[in-house]
């Protein structure tokens, strides 16, 4: 089995008048979040957020504005996706990247992955998504948007 790196990205999608994307987790149904993925062997942190956001959402974020944000989460992943994760790994380091696309825009969902998808104003996002470090990030928006 190939393990999964226990460093990811968590790439938030925008407008400029702060509409945020949501997907719906297929293994969650009504968790809701940005697009996340963990880093392959030699990627960077860039290279996964862009690969990211093709796989989850159709988008390619190089046509886009995909800044860094230079935040760091650290947190345990859930015991229910531990088996993923090499023997003994409990936690996780994600790096927080934002994405501006110029309006909402329809997406093509990974059907493995998720569910549906939705765009909501950044208040309403923030309150939706079940991770805290998701509702920290969009909770950043106006700030880091401006």
């Amino acid at each position: 089995m190939v393990y999964k790196t226990p460093v990811s990205v968590l790439v938030v999608i925008y407008t400029p008048d702060l509409q945020v994307l949501l997907l719906e987790r297929a293994d969650h149904p009504g968790y809701w979040q940005s697009v996340t993925g963990s880093c392959d062997p030699g990627e960077s942190l860039r290279q996964t957020a862009v690969r990211e956001v093709a796989e989850e959402t159709g988008l390619d974020a190089e046509s886009f504005r995909l800044d860094d944000w230079q935040l760091q989460n650290v947190f345990e992943i859930y015991a229910e996706w531990r088996h993923r994760y090499g023997p003994g790994v409990t936690h996780n380091t994600e790096h927080v990247f934002g994405l501006e696309v110029p309006q909402p825009m329809p997406v093509r969902l990974a059907p493995r992955e998720h569910l549906n998808f939705v765009w909501l104003p950044w208040q309403e996002a923030a309150r939706k998504v079940f991770s805290w470090t998701n509702v920290e990030a969009i909770e950043k928006l106006p700030q880091i948007s401006a």
